[in-house]
């Protein structure tokens, strides 16, 4: 048994492995303090399962967080390229996704993905941006449409 402190209050909490009680004078007196598997931060999901009855009354329920859409809910907006990225995907995947660091009109700073192979992008250019998941990439929430403002339209070679 090791004791820590609750992240709310100073005094201490009594952290415990499943263990058989055999002094049934332990075992309630663990119950009267507060026993935890293990010490949560505030900020995980699962924290509140850890409190007690009294802790959970004075803190209230969890108050569940909000989505921040980066484009304001608009389907597309405007931006000005602060750098290029190299982004790598997850675990099965390999392969270097090329990406733009953007500042958006609505002044927030977001990670674009470009579409394609090879661009023009440097940076001050301009860039239209909608809303597309890729999905190997963690955090890549938006793409670069390709062919408005300063990004060049995809080149296809002409089959023979």
């Amino acid at each position: 048994m090791t004791k820590c402190f609750d992240n709310k209050n100073t005094w201490p909490v009594l952290a415990t492995e499943r263990t058989n009680f055999n002094n049934q004078l332990a075992f309630n007196s663990t119950i009267l303090r507060n026993y935890c598997y293990q010490v949560m931060t505030p900020t995980s999901y699962d924290y509140q399962r850890f409190l007690t009855l009294k802790n959970i009354h004075e803190r209230g329920p969890v108050k569940p967080r909000k989505r921040v859409h980066p484009l304001d809910s608009r389907p597309k907006m405007k931006g000005v390229v602060i750098r290029t990225l190299v982004k790598k995907p997850k675990k099965p995947n390999s392969a270097n996704r090329k990406c733009v660091l953007v500042r958006l009109s609505n002044g927030k700073e977001a990670v674009c993905f470009i579409p394609g192979v090879g661009h023009n992008l440097q940076e001050h250019s301009v860039v239209m941006v909608r809303n597309h998941r890729t999905k190997d990439v963690p955090g890549l929430k938006l793409r670069v449409i390709r062919g408005e403002c300063d990004c060049a339209p995809i080149v296809r070679k002409p089959n023979p």
